[in-house]
């Protein structure tokens, strides 16, 4: 019992981490229903600590060889976008491109579906990178402080998720459903305290969920629902709102 247990929760990692990182996972198990892979859900925060991980290593790594923080800190975040493939990036400018742009909700999704960067998009990356970059720089413990943000940003992606409807039926986020929404948002609390002190622990977790409330409140109003993008561009501003709330709260 047990061991079937843990096989079925490594097929969900494995399907966190195919969706969520371009790692090669060879011939790493997966779920093999729709449901598995919506109860994969509980792994996102698991991935989103990794890649911040990655991130906040990289940032220690290379200032301990001897480049200033500032410098460090852009290389550092190229490994994390290499590690995702710019995944939620993407979300984040097809998201800011659409509410920003479209007229209605239909333009607005139509936009959100255009592979093609406008204003609202490419303002929304700089200033996102621009943030991450500063925090990066700023960090006292980039390696527990960015693991911690990657994994509070990836659960407030669950909160429109949970909250919201599809926006369109078709479509990834159409088929994720809401089965691993609250295990989800307790594994990425969890890692936040464990990584954390708990004062910063707190205020980074509330910051990533009033982010993505914020988010999802936005989203209902301007498409009536969540999308990938909407998901993708959730963790984005979340990781930023946790990442200025440690900030503050040194």
């Amino acid at each position: 019992m047990t061991g079937g247990w843990l096989a079925a929760r490594g097929r969900e990692l494995g399907a966190a981490l195919g969706l969520l990182t371009r790692l090669p996972l060879g011939r790493w198990p997966m779920p093999a229903d729709a449901a598995g892979f919506a109860r994969a859900a509980w792994a996102y925060p698991l991935v989103g600590a990794l890649a911040g991980g990655v991130a906040g290593g990289a940032q220690a790594l290379l200032v301990g060889l001897g480049l200033p923080p500032a410098l460090a800190a852009p290389w550092s975040l190229a490994a994390l976008l290499l590690l995702t493939g710019a995944l939620h990036e993407d979300g984040l400018a097809d998201m800011a491109d659409g509410f920003g742009g479209g007229r209605d909700r239909a333009r607005k999704l139509a936009i959100m579906r255009d592979s093609r960067i406008g204003s609202f998009g490419a303002l929304a990356l700089l200033l996102s990178l621009f943030l991450r970059g500063t925090a990066l720089a700023l960090l006292p413990s980039p390696l527990l402080m960015m693991a911690a943000a990657g994994a509070l940003s990836r659960a407030a992606l669950l909160v429109p998720l949970g909250l919201l409807p599809p926006a369109r039926a078709d479509g990834l986020a159409a088929g994720l459903g809401r089965a691993g929404v609250a295990p989800g948002l307790a594994v990425g609390a969890a890692l936040a305290f464990l990584l954390l002190p708990p004062g910063g622990a707190l205020s980074a977790l509330l910051a990533a969920v009033l982010a993505g409330l914020g988010v999802a409140l936005l989203a209902r109003r301007q498409v009536g629902g969540h999308t990938g993008d909407v998901l993708g561009g959730c963790a984005v501003l979340a990781e930023c709102a946790a990442l200025t709330a440690l900030l503050l709260g040194r």
